[in-house]
């Protein structure tokens, strides 16, 4: 397992466009560590854009600012990079927990990377299927 392989879930960009995610965001620029995300991620981070600016309660442009630094460190990765077997093994993990979360598991069984999420159900789920490559800083 590579620990400097680290997989962003979607919770985790959103959140580093938030103002209150000043630690995300300074941890997205750690030169350190080589971030990826499957690609349909900034469709939903453009997807969920008015709910960001709701919730972040800045002007759109210090938003959008916000969203561009978390997109320039990371590396998008299109799902059908990652190989059938990867995908079928990332459903089984995830299939009881959060099915929505199979692409981000598939993408870190197939970099050999740490999952990083904000999510506490998933992360419980998987442990219970006996995954545990999660990113923790």
């Amino acid at each position: 397992m590579n620990e400097r392989t680290v997989i962003v879930d979607t919770n985790r960009l959103f959140s580093s466009v938030l103002p209150s995610g000043k630690s995300d965001r300074a941890i997205l620029q750690r030169s350190e560590y080589r971030f990826f995300t499957p690609n349909f991620t900034i469709i939903e981070l453009f997807k969920h854009k008015d709910a960001l600016l709701k919730k972040a309660k800045l002007p759109e442009a210090s938003v959008l600012g916000f969203l561009e630094e978390a997109i320039e460190c990371v590396n998008f990765v299109s799902v059908s990079d990652i190989p059938v077997g990867t995908f079928l093994e990332a459903y089984r993990i995830c299939r009881r927990t959060d099915r929505n979360d199979t692409a981000f598991v598939a993408l870190t069984l197939h970099l050999d990377g740490v999952l990083w999420t904000r999510d506490d159900t998933l992360k419980i789920g998987l442990a219970k299927q006996g995954f545990t490559r999660l990113f923790s800083m």
